[in-house]
């Protein structure tokens, strides 16, 4: 005996999220039943509401409802740092922290050319024209320690070339091809603090 159409439909659509498998999905389609209509209500509204009111923050690229997210909106932190991550998950995982009070800018990728993944496929270009516009005096490159993360630090550093900024990158507490979304706080706490300089522009 199949399950009605109408879970059968929902099973589908859990299974299409990360990590869920057939058995995950439907005991979350079947614990949908148990939901009260309030609840119903509101996690229905929760959904469209992710696809229609969250866009892009027009200055950092990091998730918001508004054209600036709260982060850039905040005129208290530390105008002359940039952390530079890959995904708004990154900004999330900083953000829990509480030891950074600067301002962010997110890639939404890395460079990766087997995955055809080039320097002009990521948001690099608006990084240099914030660098430039806001005198940026210190980035700190906080991309997971693999392959593509090195490329894209060494190429964003050599874009950098001649404008006179620091640039960072968090140090390697954290294994070599580890989700940077998967690091434990303490690890990633310890790595922000001990970054180290890759800058390759020797100007003061």
């Amino acid at each position: 005996m199949k399950y009605p159409i109408t879970i059968l439909n929902l099973i589908e659509c859990f299974k299409k999220l990360p990590g869920i498998g057939e058995k995950t999905a439907e005991r979350l389609a079947l614990s949908i039943l148990e939901f009260d209509d309030d609840t119903i209500q509101l996690f229905s509204k929760s959904l469209k509401d992710t696809k229609t009111k969250i866009r892009r923050c027009e200055k950092c690229n990091n998730l918001s409802e508004t054209e600036l997210c709260e982060i850039c909106k905040d005129e208290t932190r530390n105008k002359k740092i940039l952390c530079v991550v890959e995904d708004p998950k990154n900004v999330i995982l900083f953000e829990k922290l509480n030891i950074f009070d600067g301002y962010y800018h997110v890639l939404d990728g890395l460079i990766s050319p087997i995955d055809g993944i080039n320097p002009e496929d990521i948001n690099l270009a608006s990084l240099i024209d914030k660098v430039k516009k806001d005198k940026i005096e210190e980035i700190i490159l906080a991309l997971k320690p693999s392959i593509e993360g090195e490329t894209t630090s060494l190429y964003i550093s050599k874009l950098l070339e001649g404008i006179n900024v620091k640039i960072t990158k968090i140090a390697y507490g954290i294994p070599i091809g580890t989700e940077i979304d998967y690091v434990d706080s303490l690890t990633l706490e310890m790595a922000l603090e001990n970054r180290m300089d890759i800058s390759t522009n020797k100007n003061s």
